[in-house]
């Protein structure tokens, strides 16, 4: 006889490697059962990142003591009676498999109480019970797991360094207290405290706690309700950003999830104001009907699967837009707290009848009587919030290329078309609604030929010349670029391309698929088209390239994405055609672009999201000069 039915011991073995792959999975499991148990306080006590010890106190439901034995053996579970409640999952635990499992492989005591009269004490280890007595009647569980992995010796020496295994932890203990800000957490490690929540249900509070109050500073709230689903939560301003999507945390029904298409989707939302390769700060909690979302698809409950997934990613997507076009996004330079001195009283002399500075003065050496800028800096410090944490904005370097003329007008054809796209006609009316997001600024004059100074009331603006054209010209071309995909253009010399053999696979099996987005490729001799005509929203100079983009496209996806090749198209077309670094302006062309900037939709970064203005308010510079103490 081969084939034999392995032991509960065995079992239990196999399935703590899919549940405890490491100490933070032994402290999830365990947070997630205290809270499906009611708990308002969680402590969590771990010794060398849990690897010696482990100890989960909370102050919840309790088990009597008949189902605390029974709660060890595999596939004991309270939340599931039939196959029907798998799709109506409320809880953050219900196979039942986590305590036998983390049994399984360590020394466990659990002390329990229901209240009303004494509680149970019950010892394992390896999974059996060694020890099952009375204990106190303090109301809520305490489960402490020592020498975890001590009989899979082999598992053991898999395990990283302290740090390594404490970071894990500690990002773990971020996310629950984000998940459930309701809940009062407490962590120690080796005795030192390592994290504590006030468990009063303000998100902000506890993302103060986790990513500091700089950032909490920087959050921006969300809020949309469906018929299907409710979103809230907070998105950090653009110019808060990371290296990794790590940052991103998603809540489904408060749990903790992680789902490709939804990140994606919040980056979307962000659209050209995150700089290349950066990902925002975002904490989103999301409520739905549990018979919309499957949890039981991973052995750690961490990945879902959504039956209505493009629906909630286009409200995610389209909610963090719209939140964004309602808000101004131009970074603030706060400085950073100092030592607190004694009052002083600082005296200044009065300016006030001075004459202004003279604005009228170019670099270009043109006149500009007829130019009438702001008459100077209102004096009277405005208040603010100060002392927090500014995180540098990052800037992607670029090297300096030769100058084109200055605000170079394309001419494009002017033929616009009654099919323009929904949502750029919404930016529109947004930005019309919300038209202070950028305040009128006047130019003062230039630094280095490449950054704009101007002023108002509120303080002294920098402004990168390229940045701004850029938004202006992306902003132009893609509404341009919006035409009927059915309008082509006829060439008097066809263009001719040579693929390879792999692509020309491809170009003939779906040779439907681009005609049908206005591409007729004609062979012309070995792995050789020619193109006669293509869509007459095409940019000139760059056809060739987006061909072969298409190309590539069918090949990767075995589709086009025509709005993805539209947008990086017009991404293109802003930067090449902008004005450089080094170009010297006159007053009113400075004007005039401050002027066209205020009027995009996202005037706060270029389409690859760099940073266009930077403001210095009145009170700081004011704070700078010692004006104000």
């Amino acid at each position: 006889m081969k084939i034999v039915q392995m032991s509960d011991a065995l079992a239990n073995k196999i399935a703590a490697g899919e549940v405890v792959e490491r100490p933070a999975s032994v402290v999830k499991e365990l947070i997630e059962n205290s809270i499906d148990a009611n708990s308002t306080w969680i402590k969590v006590d771990v010794k060398e990142a849990g690897l010696e010890e482990i100890k989960i106190t909370d102050n919840g439901d309790g088990m009597a003591a008949e189902d605390c034995e029974r709660a060890f053996l595999r596939h004991a579970t309270s939340k599931i009676r039939n196959e029907n409640d798998l799709f109506h999952v409320r809880t953050l635990g219900f196979r039942g498999e986590a305590l036998a499992s983390i049994a399984s492989v360590s020394r466990l005591t659990v002390k329990t109480s229901q209240g009303d009269h004494a509680g149970t004490f019950i010892s394992l280890e390896g999974g059996k019970i060694v020890e099952k007595k009375k204990s106190d009647a303090r109301k809520g569980t305490e489960i402490t797991v020592s020498n975890l992995f001590f009989n899979t010796p082999a598992r053991l020496k898999y395990m990283k360094t302290i740090h390594t295994e404490l970071g894990h932890i500690t990002d773990l203990l971020n996310r629950l207290a984000l998940s459930h800000p309701n809940i009062r957490f407490e962590a120690t490690h080796n005795g030192k405290s390592l994290f504590k929540t006030t468990g009063t249900g303000d998100m902000l509070q506890v993302i103060a706690q986790v990513y500091g109050m700089g950032v909490a500073k920087k959050m921006i709230p969300i809020k949309q309700e469906t018929l299907d689903f409710k979103v809230e939560g907070y998105i950090a301003k653009p110019e808060v950003t990371r290296a990794s999507r790590n940052y991103i945390s998603t809540v489904i029904n408060g749990r903790y999830i992680k789902n490709i298409a939804l990140s994606q989707s919040i980056i979307r939302g962000y659209h050209t104001l995150l700089p290349i390769g950066r990902s925002p700060i975002v904490v989103l909690s999301i409520e739905m009907d549990p018979i919309l979302v499957d949890v039981n698809v991973h052995p750690t409950k961490l990945e879902v699967r959504f039956s209505k997934e493009k629906e909630l990613c286009h409200l995610v997507e389209e909610t963090i837009k719209s939140t964004f076009r309602k808000t101004s996004l131009i970074p603030e330079m706060e400085q950073k707290p100092k030592v607190k001195k004694e009052k002083s009283i600082q005296h200044t002399m009065d300016f006030s009848t001075s004459t202004p500075f003279n604005t009228g003065t170019n670099f270009s050496g043109s006149s500009t009587e007829n130019f009438s800028p702001y008459r100077s800096i209102n004096q009277s410090a405005s208040t603010g919030m100060t002392g927090a944490e500014t995180e540098i904005p990052y800037v992607e370097q670029k090297p300096i290329v030769e100058e084109e003329n200055i605000i170079d007008r394309v001419e494009i054809e002017e033929t616009t078309s009654n099919n323009i796209e929904e949502k750029d006609t919404k930016h529109e009316q947004d930005a019309k609604e919300a038209p202070e997001r950028v305040p009128t600024m006047y130019p003062i004059g230039q630094l280095h030929g490449t950054y704009i100074l101007a002023q108002n009331e509120n303080g002294l603006y920098m402004i990168d010349q390229h940045a701004a054209q850029e938004r202006i010209k992306y902003e132009f071309f893609k509404k341009k670029l919006g035409e009927p995909i059915n309008l082509s253009q006829q060439l008097l010399i066809p263009l001719t391309f040579e693929f390879s053999k792999q692509e020309s696979i491809f170009i003939n099996h779906y040779k439907a698929e681009l005609e049908r987005v206005g591409l007729f490729f004609e062979e012309f001799g070995h792995q050789t088209y020619v193109i006669r005509s293509y869509p007459k929203w095409f940019p000139n100079g760059f056809e060739e390239e987006i061909i072969r983009e298409m190309v590539d496209q069918i090949m990767k996806n075995e589709q086009i994405d025509i709005e993805k090749i539209r947008e990086e198209a017009a991404i293109l077309m802003s930067c090449k055609r902008s004005i450089k670094a080094n170009h010297y302006l006159n007053n009113e062309d400075m004007f005039r672009l401050l002027e066209d900037l205020r009027t995009t939709t996202d005037p706060f970064t270029c389409p690859h999201g760099r940073p266009i203005i930077v403001h210095f308010t009145s009170y700081e510079l004011e704070k700078m000069f010692k004006r104000v103490m």
